[in-house]
C-alpha cells in the first residue's frame, strides 16, 4: 500500500491502516520529522486511546491504555546497542500480544519478530507525506 497525504488528513489514514493491520508489532522507518510519532498518535487515537501520545525518546517505551487493549511505542533512537533494548525486556513486551509500534527499528533488529509490518515514511516535496506498508519477514 502507497498513500499520498496531508498531515491534515492523518486520522483517515490511520484509521484505514488500522483496519488494514493484521499483525501487532509495527516498525516505522523514516527520516527525524518525517512524522513517525504523529502517526502513532493517530493510530493510537484509532485504536480508542484517549492519551495524546508522546515521543519516547528518552523513556525508550511508552505504555497507553486503548479499547481493550494496551500500545507499547518504542523510539530507540539514543540507544548505543540492542543490549539496552535487553534491559527493558523488550522481548516481553514483542510476546505480549499487545500492539508494539517501533521507531528506529534498525537499532535493535537482531531483537525484531521475523513476521512484522514495516511502514516507511517520507516528506514529499510539497510538504505532504508518502506512507508504503507491507509485510516483512526480518532476517
Amino acid at each position: 500500500m502507497k498513500t499520498i497525504f496531508a498531515l491534515d488528513d492523518i486520522d483517515q489514514i490511520a484509521s484505514e491502516l488500522i483496519k488494514n493491520f493484521n499483525k501487532k508489532i509495527i516498525l516505522f522507518n523514516g527520516e527525524m520529522g518525517a512524522g513517525k510519532t504523529t502517526l502513532i498518535s493517530a493510530l493510537v487515537r484509532a485504536i480508542g486511546g484517549t492519551e495524546e501520545a508522546s515521543s519516547p525518546t528518552f523513556s525508550i517505551v511508552n505504555e497507553y491504555e486503548v479499547e481493550n487493549d494496551y500500545v507499547y511505542h518504542f523510539d530507540f533512537y539514543r540507544i548505543k546497542n540492542h543490549y539496552e533494548a535487553l534491559d527493558i525486556g523488550v522481548e516481553d513486551y514483542f510476546c505480549s500480544g499487545y500492539w508494539n509500534f517501533i521507531e528506529w527499528p534498525e537499532k535493535i533488529t537482531i531483537l525484531l519478530p521475523a513476521d512484522v509490518i514495516i511502514v516507511n515514511l517520507t516528506i514529499e516535496p510539497d510538504d505532504r507525506r508518502c506512507i508504503e506498508c507491507f509485510e516483512s519477514e526480518i532476517s
